[in-house]
C-alpha cells in the first residue's frame, strides 16, 4: 500500500505492557501504519505476564498510551488499537506458557489471513532474555512458514563472558540473519545521514584523516539524573550503560572505511575493523566521575549517593570520560576523545571533528590577528544538524579575523524529523540490518572495556550543571586539546 515494502507481518512485543512499549514501541508503529510502512495487513500482539488485561483491556491501555505520548484525542487511535492489538499473557514463562503462545499466535494468524511473518520484539529486562529466547526456539516459534525475526534491546550482556553467553542462547535457537540487536541512536537520521555525509561529498572524505584531522570528540550528555532507573543503573554505570554501545556505534561511524557496498554486512564488516584496531586503553586514559549534591541558586539537586536504591558506599560511574587510539593509517596519531554521563550541563549528543591548523600562518604579522582551527559539527540531539566553523576576514583595515558558521538543520529543510524507532522498526520489517549490531560487534566492544572496569581508576566528585570532574580536561590537555561544544 502506498508502495510500502512491508510483507503481511504479526508484530509480537515482549514487556507489551511496559514503559518502552507505552512510550516508544506504540507510537512509532502507530506512526508506520498511519504512514502505510506497516504494509496493508498486520497486526500487534502485546505479551506480558500480567494477568489482568485482555484483548479489550489492552487495547485501550494501548489507546490511553498513544493519547498520553503523542496527544491523539481524535479517537482515531482507539479505533486503529480496535482494530490492530491483541494480548497474551505469558504467565510464569514457562514451557506449557510458550506452548499456548503458539496456539494465540497461529490462530490470529488464521482469522487474519497472515503468512507466518513474525517479529518478535524483546522489550524485556537483560535477566528475561535467555529464558524468553530459549522458550522461543522450545516452542517452534523460531521457525515458521514465513519469516522470523527476533529483535533484542540493549544492554546485550553485562560483561565479555555474559556477552558471549547470550550470543550462544540466540545462535541455539537463531540464526544471525534472524537477529536484530536494537541500538536507538543508530536510527537517528544524523546518524544514518554521517555515512551519505562522509562517502557521497568528496571535498570531506579527501580530508578525514590523520594528514588534517587533529582530533575527534564525542559527546552523548544528559542533564538528569538516574531517577527511577537507578536500581537497574547502580548495577550498570555509564560504561556499561552507554559508552560500550551507544558511544562506540557512533566512533565506529565516525572512523570506518568505505565499504565494499551499501549493504548490512559490508557496512558492519568496516565497524568491526574500526574496533579491532583501537590500541589498548590503558588507565591513564580514563577518568570516572559521580555527581554530588549541589546547591544552585536556591535550587539543589541530589548527589547519586542520595538517590533511591543507590547503594551509599556505591563504586558505580555516573560519567567516563576517555582517550583512545586507532592504529590503522587513516587514524594513526589522531586522539579521539569521548565523554558521557549524568546531570552534566545540558542534554546534547555531538560529533565534533576538529581540523589541524595551517602548516604556516600568513598572518602572524598582523597584531591581534588570531587564526581557529575549521571544525564540523555534527549534533545527533537535541537540534539535529552540521555546522562547518571556518575564519573570515572582519570588513575595514587590518587583518582581523573572525569566526563564522555554515549551518544546515534538519528541521528547516525537512520538518520534524521520525524518532528513531520509526525508523529501525521499518528496517525490522523490512529485512535491512544495516543500522543493527552484530554479533562479532558487540564482543569486539566488550573486550576494549571490560578491563577498564577492573582497574582500580578513581571515582572524581562533580557538581551538576557542569562537564564532569574538572579532570577529564587534563585527558585533552596532555596533547594541547579541549573540549569543544558547539
Amino acid at each position: 500500500m502506498n508502495g510500502s515494502s512491508a510483507e503481511p507481518h504479526l508484530f509480537v512485543v515482549f514487556g507489551g505492557t511496559g514503559d518502552l512499549m507505552r512510550r516508544k514501541l506504540l507510537p512509532a508503529l502507530y506512526h508506520l501504519a498511519n504512514k502505510y510502512q506497516l504494509g496493508s495487513q498486520f497486526k500487534i500482539l502485546g505479551v506480558a505476564r500480567s494477568t489482568e488485561y485482555d484483548d479489550v483491556s489492552y487495547r485501550q491501555f494501548a489507546a490511553e498510551a498513544l493519547n498520553e505520548f503523542i496527544g491523539t484525542q481524535d479517537g482515531k487511535s482507539n479505533g486503529w488499537c480496535n482494530e490492530c492489538l491483541y494480548f497474551q499473557s505469558i504467565q510464569k514463562g514457562e514451557a506449557k506458557d510458550f506452548v499456548a503462545l503458539r496456539a494465540r499466535i497461529e490462530a490470529i494468524e488464521a482469522e487474519n489471513g497472515l503468512p507466518g511473518n513474525r517479529v518478535f520484539y524483546l522489550a524485556l529486562g537483560p535477566t528475561a532474555f535467555p529464558s524468553t529466547i530459549a522458550g522461543l526456539g522450545e516452542s517452534g516459534l523460531n521457525d515458521s512458514q514465513g519469516w522470523t525475526r527476533l529483535v533484542i534491546e540493549k544492554p546485550f550482556g553485562h560483561d565479555l563472558e555474559t556477552a558471549r553467553e547470550l550470543n550462544a542462547t540466540v545462535h541455539a535457537h537463531f540464526k544471525e540473519t534472524q537477529v536484530y540487536r536494537i541500538d536507538h541512536y543508530l536510527g537517528k537520521e544524523t546518524v544514518q545521514n554521517l555515512l551519505a555525509f562522509r562517502f557521497s561529498n568528496p571535498m570531506f572524505e579527501s580530508v578525514w584523516n590523520r594528514d588534517r584531522v587533529e582530533n575527534v570528540q564525542i559527546t552523548v550528555a544528559e542533564d538528569l539524573g538516574v531517577g527511577t532507573r537507578a536500581g537497574y543503573y547502580d548495577q550498570s554505570g555509564a560504561m556499561r550503560d552507554m559508552m560500550q554501545n551507544h558511544l562506540t556505534q557512533l566512533l565506529t561511524l565516525t572512523a570506518m572505511e568505505a565499504p565494499a557496498a551499501f549493504e548490512a554486512d559490508a557496512i558492519r564488516d568496516e565497524k568491526v575493523k574500526v574496533l579491532r584496531s583501537i590500541k589498548k586503553i590503558r588507565a591513564r586514559d580514563v577518568i570516572f566521575g559521580q555527581y554530588d549534591a549541589t546547591q544552585n541558586n536556591g535550587h539543589s539537586t541530589l548527589g547519586y549517593h542520595e538517590e533511591d536504591g543507590v547503594a551509599k558506599d556505591s563504586k558505580t560511574e555516573t560519567f567516563v570520560g576517555l582517550r583512545l587510539h586507532i592504529d590503522n593509517w587513516r587514524w594513526e596519531g589522531v586522539p579521539f576523545y569521548l565523554r558521557t554521563g549524568k546531570r552534566l550541563r545540558k542534554r546534547v549528543t555531538q560529533i565534533i571533528v576538529n581540523f589541524k591548523m595551517p602548516p604556516v600562518s600568513l598572518f602572524q604579522t598582523f597584531e591581534g590577528c588570531h587564526l581557529h582551527s575549521n571544525t564540523l559539527v555534527m549534533t545527533l540531539q537535541p537540534d539535529e544538524g552540521f555546522v562547518l566553523y571556518f575564519d573570515v576576514k572582519q570588513p575595514g583595515q587590518g587583518m582581523n579575523l573572525q569566526r563564522q558558521a555554515l549551518k544546515f538543520r534538519y528541521s528547516d529543510k525537512f520538518g520534524p524529523l521520525p524518532d528513531g524507532y520509526e525508523t529501525l522498526l521499518n528496517d525490522v520489517i523490512t529485512n535491512d540490518q544495516t543500522l543493527f549490531v552484530r554479533a562479532d560487534e558487540v564482543e569486539a566492544a566488550w573486550r576494549l572495556y571490560e578491563p577498564l572496569l577492573e582497574l582500580p581508576i578513581p571515582r572524581y566528585g562533580y557538581e551538576s550543571g557542569d562537564w564532569g570532574p574538572q579532570e577529564v580536561h587534563q585527558l585533552l590537555a596532555e596533547y594541547g586539546h579541549r573540549w569543544v561544544t558547539g
